[in-house]
């Protein structure tokens, strides 16, 4: 499997009283196939899965598979704390015919290099899908270095891609230059434009979840067009949004975005909590300005 383009970590809707609201994630599917999205991942941080039970996760899954069927490419999430958990979502997403897994590291544990790498083998094996690292040591504490690639890359052909959000320049251009296997994604939202122009071909960002057009014309433009002119006009009608999603309510502010583009994101479950008046006047400028300034950039080229 090739990692190409726009891949949205889907939210998860809520109820008034909390439950996962169905109706609306499915509407939250039909909307990111609509707009032309290249795939899908559910399970990921953006869609809270460290707030929801197994079931929960294992429903979640199995529902986006039956809206999505075909459609798009679809990537479940594997992570958890312990490694036997992770091989149960990955035994899940294999039941239900997901297209790839997401493999990360677990949180807390703080594994070796060599630890870590035994956990990802173990998700492969029970799985046998193609997989997209998730490198995030700012959530996990570890950062999957060196010795971890080595070491899969030999033992599994599985491992595809990786989506680099440590936000070292560095690891970016060890991973271009001594791993070319991997796929890279940006998983960093503001070096987008540097992701693209060391060879990434894909994206995974919360933000096209309210606005995936927008980052579908910067992905057009680096990677499609080549035209980078025009992209870093692009990325920097995004980057107000991108400042504003680091204040600290990420998941609150994407949730809210989605409101604001019509869908019925509901609120985050806790500990978070949803954002305050004027932070969703402020994020609701932000959108408007970025969407008129990419719509001028995007149509005054043609």
């Amino acid at each position: 499997m090739k990692f190409e383009g726009i891949y949205t970590p889907a939210i998860t809707p809520l109820s008034a009283d909390g439950q996962i609201d169905k109706t609306a994630f499915a509407e939250v599917l039909e909307s990111l196939i609509d707009a032309q999205v290249h795939g899908i991942i559910i399970g990921g941080s953006t869609g809270e899965y460290y707030a929801h039970t197994a079931q929960e996760r294992f429903e979640l899954g199995a529902l986006a598979k039956e809206v999505i069927g075909t459609r798009l490419p679809l990537i479940i999430g594997t992570g958890a704390v312990r490694t036997e958990d992770s091989v149960e979502y990955a035994k899940a997403a294999k039941a239900i015919k997901a297209d790839a897994i997401l493999v990360g590291s677990p949180p807390y544990a703080l594994p070796t290099e060599k630890e870590n790498a035994a956990h990802a083998l173990a998700i492969d094996k029970a799985a046998g899908l193609p997989i997209m690292l998730y490198n995030y040591p700012g959530r996990m504490s570890v950062s999957m270095g060196r010795e971890f690639f080595e070491t899969v890359l030999a033992a599994s052909t599985n491992f595809v891609a990786i989506k680099e959000s440590s936000g070292q320049a560095a690891q970016l251009h060890m991973l271009a230059r001594d791993f070319p296997a991997l796929d890279i994604s940006c998983g960093w939202d503001d070096q987008a434009l540097e992701f693209f122009a060391w060879g990434a071909r894909s994206w995974v960002c919360a933000g096209s979840n309210f606005i995936p057009r927008e980052h579908v014309a910067l992905y057009e433009a680096c990677v499609v067009e080549k035209d980078f002119d025009k992209g870093r006009r692009i990325m920097s009608a995004l980057l107000p949004l991108m400042d504003f999603l680091e204040g600290g309510k990420f998941v609150q502010s994407i949730k809210f975005g989605c409101e604001v583009s019509g869908l019925r994101p509901g609120g985050v479950r806790a500990p978070l909590q949803g954002l305050e008046d004027g932070e969703k006047q402020a994020l609701r400028a932000i959108i408007a300005a970025l969407k008129a300034e990419i719509a001028a950039i995007t149509e005054g080229a043609r």
